[in-house]
């Protein structure tokens, strides 16, 4: 498996934005605290050089993470959306068929869900159980309280 992740233009430019701070800010930030803490003398007893040592290989593992996440990053072209359906990016009013409540959701990667903004993933329960649903169907999610229906009400992207 690939494991491409797909993003939408803000999702990756949050990404890259995040790498620059990282790369740009905090690594020399460090390289700082590490020359400051090499000048006071014997590093074997030096807990503030090895702080900052730590610190120091911390960043530098997400910096690689981040760079690998970029590298399998693809931009999902909102033009090509179909709205016959749910999928990624599509923002869906379902109604609760047992409470007659309407929500309104938007299906994103993992990477950028936030339930705050309205933003659920793809592959929480939620969002595959609304995957492929077309207006007027029934999507079935479960939960640990039991299975939820909800009617597919309207799909906008």
């Amino acid at each position: 498996m690939s494991n491409i992740s797909y993003y939408t233009e803000e999702g990756l430019a949050r990404l890259k934005q995040e790498l620059k701070q990282y790369e740009s800010v905090d690594r020399p930030a460090i390289s700082n605290q590490i020359a400051d803490a090499r000048d006071k003398g014997d590093l074997s007893e030096n807990a503030e050089y090895d702080a900052a040592k730590e610190a120091q290989g911390m960043l530098e593992m997400k910096i690689s993470k981040l760079k690998e996440s970029l590298a399998k990053a693809r931009l999902i072209d909102e033009s090509q959306m179909d709205n016959s359906k749910v999928f990624i990016l599509s923002t869906v009013t379902i109604k609760n068929v047992k409470s007659n409540a309407e929500m309104t959701y938007t299906l994103v990667a993992e990477n950028e869900a936030d339930v705050k903004l309205k933003k659920v993933s793809i592959e929480s329960p939620l969002g595959k159980g609304l995957l492929g649903k077309a207006v007027g169907e029934i999507a079935e999610v479960e939960t640990p309280g039991g299975t939820i229906e909800f009617e597919i009400v309207k799909i906008t992207r």
